[in-house]
Formats: structure tokens, sequence, C-alpha cells
């Protein structure tokens, strides 16, 4: 194989989980790096399991996070179709060719049979796998069973007393005995294919370099080896990439951390922070730099820095990378990332709004608290119950009148004339710090902290901060 080909091959059965999103942007960063394709493959065959519209729905998150593939079911593309459902045909006609060559077998013991026979392995303390009972029929039980419409299923028939060893880019050199494999289903009763024969056979004929898929599919790698060399087929490049784990190192799931990519999204993170936060679950650059474009991870990125153990999904770790892209970002982005959480709450006018996303991103994290700090400058707040009383102490009413007289005077974005007139009022009244600052702040906002004063009268203009102290005043 001349050029690296890559596949991403969701089930589409939901959300696209935070582990798909790593594997399909690993396989988007290996492709582009190498200058190769990036495949997007839907693996269907469990009928049981599909969603409506889960795949468009992938498809359509993947695309705005700016990840897009060379060959799909939307682009189509040299070994179309890109949906295993309509490729069945040729997944019967292989299993037929194992089926001739011994190297599968018919399997008609029921749901029930099977259950006892796992049942008892346990309490032995045996491997659990399937004994092979049904392989001791012979050709005319077999047709007869088929004739007859007897539910069955087609198996692999692994080999014995064989040790299967392979090069992983992560795991480096493994060795796995056959004695650990399951005989595997490959054909269901409902006569569409399992994941193992399915994978297989379509990386083959789309030409796959390298499989990069989930540490969980590494115990798998052995059947899938043995059906290639069953085909006589060239085995691919073998990626198996760590798990991501909660912070107590069990498993990523739900019970510690939502897992959809659509819920992250959706709860206001930015997809330039998302993608940043997970190529780095299991990856790391030689200069250990943390805050990457999707541009300069396409640079970075090499497979040989993936990490053998398992990634920790830290949300302060995101919380952190979303924050410096809230404030890296270029304003007018930010800003129109805000806007549909802005509803409710609609700034003055253009200015206004560019001022509040300014001040607020500064110290908000997620896009929908953009607009909860926006609400001071919005619409007036009255202070907490137990501020109050500080608003009408002698102190606080004359630095309240002392910025009513002289506001008018000066141009309101001018960030060196509000301070002058700051340190005049201080000079002056002869009252500083807090006992300056916060009853100024409780009458402009409503709370006791907030941006610089510049800031705060920039953003309310003079007509509303003069109502507003003029109100407590």
């Amino acid at each position: 194989m001349t050029q690296t080909r890559v596949r991403f091959a969701p089930s589409p059965t939901g959300y696209l989980h935070i582990g798909g999103l790593r594997t399909a942007l690993y396989d988007f960063l290996f492709a582009k790096k190498s200058g190769g394709k990036c495949i997007l493959r839907i693996e269907d065959t469990d009928q049981n399991r599909e969603v409506e519209g889960a795949a468009d729905s992938l498809i359509h998150t993947l695309h705005n996070l700016g990840i897009d593939f060379d060959e799909s079911p939307l682009t189509g593309g040299p070994y179309a179709p890109y949906t295993q459902s309509q490729r069945l045909d040729l997944y019967t006609k292989h299993a037929r060719e194992l089926l001739d060559k011994g190297h599968a077998y018919h399997c008609f013991c029921s749901p029930e049979t099977l259950t006892r026979m796992r049942e008892e392995q346990q309490a032995k303390g045996e491997f659990v796998k399937y004994d092979r009972r049904c392989l001791a029929l012979s050709e005319a039980e077999v047709k007869q069973k088929i004739a007859d419409g007897t539910p069955h299923v087609i198996r692999l028939k692994m080999p014995d007393n064989h040790r299967f060893a392979f090069d992983d880019i992560v795991r480096g050199h493994v060795e796995m005995d056959a004695s650990q494999s399951d005989d595997q289903v490959l054909i269901k009763s409902d006569g569409f294919p399992t994941y193992h024969l399915a994978a297989t056979v379509d990386d083959h004929y789309m030409a796959i370099s390298h499989v990069i898929r989930g540490e969980e599919w590494l115990s798998s790698t052995p059947k899938h080896i043995w059906l290639y060399e069953c085909f006589g087929w060239q085995a691919p490049i073998w990626v198996h990439l760590p798990l991501i784990l909660n912070t107590d190192r069990s498993k990523l799931s739900k019970r510690m951390n939502d897992v959809s990519v659509e819920s992250y999204l959706s709860r206001g993170y930015l997809k330039e922070a998302l993608l940043n936060f997970i190529a780095l679950l299991g990856w790391h650059s030689a200069d250990d730099q943390e805050i990457y474009s999707l541009d300069e991870l396409c640079e970075a990125f090499s497979l040989e820095r993936v990490n053998k153990a398992g990634a920790i999904f830290d949300l302060t770790k995101l919380d952190w990378m979303n924050g410096q892209y809230m404030r890296g970002l270029p304003l007018e982005l930010i800003a129109d990332r805000a806007r549909p959480y802005f509803a409710e709450a609609k700034a003055r006018d253009e200015e206004q709004y560019l001022a509040i996303i300014a001040a607020a991103r500064e110290r908000c994290t997620l896009l929908p608290e953009l607009a909860e700090y926006a609400k001071v400058f919005i619409s007036s707040q009255d202070p907490a119950p137990e501020e109050l009383a500080l608003l009408g102490e002698e102190a606080s009413r004359k630095v309240l009148n002392w910025f009513y007289i002289h506001l008018p005077e000066i141009e309101l974005n001018d960030a060196e004339a509000i301070n002058a007139l700051t340190k005049a009022g201080i000079a002056e009244l002869g009252v500083k710090g807090k006992a300056f600052y916060t009853p100024l702040r409780l009458a402009l906002i409503g709370q006791a902290h907030g941006p610089d004063l510049p800031s705060t009268f920039a953003i309310l203009g003079r007509e509303e901060a003069l109502s507003r102290m003029k109100k407590w005043l």
C-alpha cells in the first residue's frame, strides 16, 4: 500500500461519543499529516440498535467541528457504497468462501443453550467461549437443519495451538494465544454480518492502510488477523488507542462525565477548545505544547507519540482550556458564537454588545455565562439586601454624588479620563479602597465585583450610568 488510507467507522446507534471523536480526530490528523485519505464508513449492520437520523447527526457534528472526509456516504468515492447495509452481498460471498475452505461453520445453538454453556464454564472457572458442538454436525445434518428453517449463525473457526504475533504502533510487539479467542459469529441469524467480518472485508476492499481504534478491540485483533490469513490478504497496520478514563481511573462513562460530544457543544464549549482537549487525551507533542489550532495539530501530530497508558478526562482541564480560547479567539468570533444565548438579554446596540463580550469573556468559561454576566449591564440590578445599607452611608453618597456631577464632563470611552476622575475623587473626598469602589459598583451593576470602572462606564453609556446613580442618590 503506497498511500495512507484510514477510516472512521461508527455505528449509527446514537450520539457521537467522546471516544469516537478522538478516533475520528486522530484519523483526520494522521491522514492530513501524511498526505493520505480519511474515509467515513457507516457500520449499520446491527439493525436492532440503529437510531434513525444518528448517522446524519454524526456527520453534521464532525463537519461543524472541522472534520471532513475525503470519501463518505455523502461525498461518495472509488469504493462506494460507504454504508455497510448496502454491501451485504459482499459479506455473504466471503462468508461462503470461508465455509467452503473449512474456516467457518454453521451453528444452530439457541440463545438458551449458549447461556447455559457460558454459565457452566463460568462455574468451572474456564475461559468462556463456544464449545464447538455444532462443528461435529455432518454435512447432511447441516443441510437438513437449514432446509427445516432452523435459525443459525456462521462462526469463524479459529486455529488450534496457534500464537498470533503482530506489531502495533502504540502497543509495540503483541503476542496472543488463539486459545483465548472465541469462534466469533460472522453472520448473524438475520443474515447481517458482525463487525468482525464486515470491517475486515471492507478494510481490504477500501485499501485501508492503518486501522486506528480503541484499546477495547485489542483482544479481537487475532480474529481479524486470522480472517486476513484465511482470505490471503495483507493485514493493515494496527493502532490501538489507550482508554479514556474518569478521574477515578474507571472507563469513561456517564456515571462521572457526560460522554456526548453534542452535549458539550450545546453547553457552550468552543469547538476549538474541545478538539484541542480531545487531541491531548493520549497524545502529546515533543515540546509539551498545550494550545493548538486544528492546522497546528495537523502539523504536529504523530501516532508514535500516542501513549499506552489511559488518558484522564479532566473536566477542570477542559474548562481551563475553554477559557483560554474564550479570551484568545477574535472578539467578533466569540460575539457571534454567543448570540444565541442573548435571546432574552438584548444589548442596546452592536457597540455595547461587543463591549459586554470583551469584558465578560475575561471572567467567563462557557458561552452561556457571557449572557448571564451581561444582565447587570443590560438591565438595572438591585444589590443584595445585605449590601443595600452600604449605599445609604454618607461616604457612599459622597462618591456617587461626585461621579454624578463630574461624569458629564468627560468622554466615557476615554479610560485615562475615567482613571483621572477616579484619582481626583479619592483625593478630594478622602475615601479610598473598597469604601470608594464598592458603592459605585453596587449602584452601577448591583454587585461589588465586576470589570474595571472605565469598562463599566463605557458599556453602560453616560445616560444609563447617570440614571442608575441617580436612583440610589
